[in-house]
């Protein structure tokens, strides 16, 4: 009984210093990210929808400039543009310009919130909207983010967010409903 004492408090031990070194290894990633004050890199975007025989594929750029404004120019197959930016997106498609405010528009936060506050480090955002699960090293890493809030999960079940040191790679969300969108990252462009 002694040994079985002994080997519960060893395993809870080891289970609280890898909780710590994991939550001290996402404090040193988000200090990454929070330095980082503009990037402009590719983009490969499919959406794998339920109702398409095949994913939907585009390309483009990705645009950040701190703290808060992220620009996704869509190039191909059709050029558009969506701009986050102090609490609003801004799409413009086939000559139209449409302004909205993400508070308006509560199904979309996840998807706004976990690229905004990944990119500017910002730990605390993140933790406000889901639960989120850090893996890996610093030179390798990956974001599990899930939804805190009943009706976000009835959105969004799942995003992973996979970066190497202060860079997203990829980005694969899964919805409540099964459809999934995975972003691939390039390197970074020229500004």
């Amino acid at each position: 009984m002694r040994k079985i004492v002994h080997f519960a408090m060893l395993l809870g031990l080891l289970i609280a210093v890898s909780v710590r070194a994991a939550d001290s290894d996402l404090d040193r990633l988000m200090a990454l990210l929070a330095a980082r004050v503009h990037g402009h890199v590719s983009f490969v975007e499919e959406d794998d929808l339920a109702v398409l025989n095949r994913p939907v594929r585009s390309s483009g750029e990705l645009i950040y400039d701190r703290p808060d404004r992220l620009e996704k120019r869509t190039l191909a197959p059709h050029p558009a543009s969506l701009i986050l930016e102090h609490g609003s997106i801004t799409i413009q498609s086939h000559g139209h310009e449409h302004v909205l405010a993400l508070r308006d528009y509560p199904q979309v936060a996840p998807f706004v919130e976990s690229l905004r506050a990944t990119l500017a480090g910002d730990r605390q955002a993140l933790e406000q909207v889901f639960q989120v699960t850090f893996a890996g090293t610093l030179e390798r890493w990956t974001l599990t983010l899930i939804p805190s809030d009943a009706k976000l999960k009835s959105v969004a079940q799942l995003i992973h967010i996979d970066g190497e040191r202060d860079e997203l790679r990829s980005v694969n969300i899964t919805l409540a409903d099964g459809d999934r969108t995975i972003m691939t990252i390039g390197s970074s462009l020229p500004p």
